[in-house]
């Protein structure tokens, strides 16, 4: 278990009320060539390890949605911050998780149930090359060295594009196999590509689902729905500074305001090009 940092319930409500970021990592492995698609989503193994060393000479603690969970609800204080890995690779099993281990954190593997064992299937289509998840005899490895694994759906859909019944078997059915194989308790899931509406929010509820991921990049603060928090990911060209400010600060509230506010000042200067020529009456 990692080092506890908390404090007792008498900690002031400031304190319980801070902020904390959820990262999302994909692969950990030697990056493909450039222009392979989802290349960016690929992190050297010395560049993770890096990432996490420095959070931790910070005297932060990274912790598996599981271990998030009291700090979510506000029973635990201290400087945490959620580690996250998606679809469940196996270049994480044997070059993320000894990292985690040396470093005493716990992450979240988020697993697609329809393929244990095979590959990113959902990804061929797109240009991206096969590579490995992890069987069943990795994820019992995973789990015996204190990590955490949550649903992915089954087949890794966008659950905007499947109907009500695909979308309901894919949370509920992804959560079952899960449990079933490995004779676990599943409580994270993680929205493929971050792509949900409401009903899907209210079908992770109703599969008992504990918490759930999105990609919106900001942190997850006291109070957010525990079945729709934010996730920040981290990206192969992300400077180490940066990945240290979106944890310890609030960099990326800022980054995401100011993103809004450019995206807003376009909007008046498109219509008016749109417009351009046009005689006023």
């Amino acid at each position: 278990m990692p080092q506890d940092r908390t404090t007792t319930d008498s900690t002031s409500a400031a304190a319980r009320a801070r902020p904390i970021a959820i990262l999302s990592y994909h692969q950990t492995r030697r990056p493909p060539p450039r222009g392979v698609p989802v290349r960016t989503l690929v992190l050297p193994p010395w560049r993770f390890a890096l990432q996490l060393r420095m959070l931790k000479a910070l005297g932060w603690t990274g912790l598996s949605m599981r271990d998030l969970e009291p700090y979510l609800r506000g029973e635990r204080s201290g400087k945490v911050f959620g580690i996250t890995l998606d679809d469940g690779y196996t270049n994480n099993f044997e070059h993320a998780l000894p990292i985690l281990r040396r470093l005493g954190f716990t992450a979240t593997a988020f697993i697609v149930t329809g393929q244990v064992g095979g590959s990113n299937v959902w990804d061929h289509g797109h240009g991206a090359e096969p590579v490995q998840l992890m069987d069943e005899s990795q994820l019992r490895a995973w789990l015996d060295a204190g990590m955490e694994l949550g649903a992915h759906t089954r087949n890794h859909v966008d659950l905007t594009k499947c109907s009500e019944t695909t979308a309901r078997e894919e949370i509920a059915g992804s959560k079952r196999e899960l449990e079933e194989l490995l004779g676990i308790e599943v409580r994270s899931f993680s929205y493929p590509y971050g792509e949900h509406r409401a009903e899907h929010v209210e079908m992770v509820r109703q599969a008992g689902y504990a918490t759930a991921t999105t990609i919106v990049s900001t942190r997850a603060r006291l109070g957010d729905d525990p079945l729709c928090l934010p996730r920040i990911s981290v990206h192969l060209y992300d400077r180490l500074p940066r990945v240290l400010a979106q944890v310890t600060t609030s960099y990326e509230d800022w980054r995401q305001r100011r993103i809004r506010r450019r995206a807003k000042a376009q909007q008046p200067a498109s219509a008016a090009a749109m417009g351009g020529g046009v005689a006023a009456p």
